[in-house]
């Protein structure tokens, strides 16, 4: 909105600035920020006025948890709505990549908000059916791949190649949809403990928010070896906005949390990184970057189906962060912990930019 204010006024004065990602994207971090400070106060009471006794917990998980009954859940919206703000603020809204990933933001945002909502009404942990989120998140990321596909082609690129190794055409439809339903699920089953997301996501978003900056400028996607996408440099803002709300939703979330995201914001936060990669080509680096978040669902993959052939536990408890706790870690060490291998993941995802 603002950019295309200073757009018609033809950049004069302070404006001008407005030219530039790097201030947009930290404006976006300061916007994103200084809104969730100032509602989130405002959105838990309401939250906790409306939930009663808050976010269910389940009985079969560590007994620590059950101290924290009555905290209020959805606290994703708060994450959304300062997003969303700082979006509208700072972004190029003429393009379409923003578009793809206000789709996929809102749309798994509202598949979030159903399971949540579900949950808290019949008092259970189950939410919506698996199957019916799962279609529905499949269906909303397929639009958003399409209109990607539509601009920027579906051109497969992998770490340490350069150039593209396949084109899949529409093909891509298929594959960026699974990166995005696989990561926003993902980010969703790491949501256990108070921080353990939030931190991780606002890490992953620093990386991308580089990322997506290179890819977006012609000569340093050269220099790099990595795919130039016209327009993909605007992402950098939406990761601004990501880490702003990360940031002033962790000081309502440091432990212990007074709110939880829900799946309102991890579907929503995993989801928007998933299409950001796509947006960038880098769904693989994103594996790389946010490896803790497949840690965290592979870790239920495998524990399920070794459950289900052998009636036996490879963790003590999947998630592979309750594992943790029920080995005997207290729970900001596992936080503090996994927020170390998330940071050093992140390294080692960027450093594959240059080994091309």
């Amino acid at each position: 909105m603002l950019y295309w204010l200073a757009e018609y006024l033809d950049f004069p004065g302070f404006l001008n600035l407005v030219r530039y990602l790097t201030f947009r994207s930290g404006a976006a971090i300061g916007t994103a920020f200084s809104l969730g400070l100032i509602i989130g106060p405002r959105f838990i009471n309401m939250l906790r006025v409306r939930q009663g006794k808050g976010q269910p917990i389940r009985d079969d998980g560590p007994k620590t948890h059950l101290a924290k009954v009555g905290t209020p859940t959805m606290g994703g919206l708060m994450i959304l709505t300062s997003i969303i703000v700082s979006m509208l603020l700072w972004m190029d809204l003429s393009n379409s990549y923003v578009w793809a990933c206000l789709v996929v933001m809102a749309g798994f945002g509202i598949v979030g908000f159903l399971d949540d909502y579900d949950k808290v009404t019949k008092r259970s942990t189950k939410g919506v059916s698996g199957k019916v989120r799962l279609l529905a998140e499949f269906a909303i990321a397929g639009i958003a791949v399409a209109l990607i596909v539509h601009q920027s082609g579906g051109k497969l690129y992998i770490p340490f190649y350069n150039g593209p190794v396949a084109d899949l055409g529409y093909w891509y439809i298929l594959f960026g949809a699974f990166v995005i339903v696989a990561f926003g699920n993902a980010v969703n089953l790491t949501d256990g403990l108070d921080g353990l997301a939030t931190m991780p996501v606002i890490i992953a978003s620093l990386a991308f928010m580089l990322i997506a900056y290179l890819v977006g400028n012609a000569k340093y996607a050269a220099y790099l070896g990595v795919p130039f996408i016209l327009g993909a440099g605007d992402l950098a803002i939406l990761c601004g906005a990501i880490i702003g709300a990360g940031l002033a939703f962790l000081w309502f979330n440091a432990p212990p949390a007074a709110v939880f995201m829900g799946d309102t914001g991890s579907l929503a936060l995993g989801g928007t990184l998933g299409a950001i990669a796509v947006v960038a080509h880098h769904e693989f680096v994103l594996a790389i970057i946010g490896g803790l978040f497949v840690v965290e669902a592979m870790s239920v993959i495998i524990q399920v189906f070794w459950f289900k052939r052998t009636g036996k536990r490879v963790f003590r408890m999947a998630p592979i962060h309750h594992h943790f706790e029920q080995l005997g870690w207290p729970e900001s060490t596992v936080v503090v912990r996994f927020w170390i291998v998330a940071f050093v993941l992140a390294l080692a995802g960027l450093s594959t930019l240059k080994l091309r």
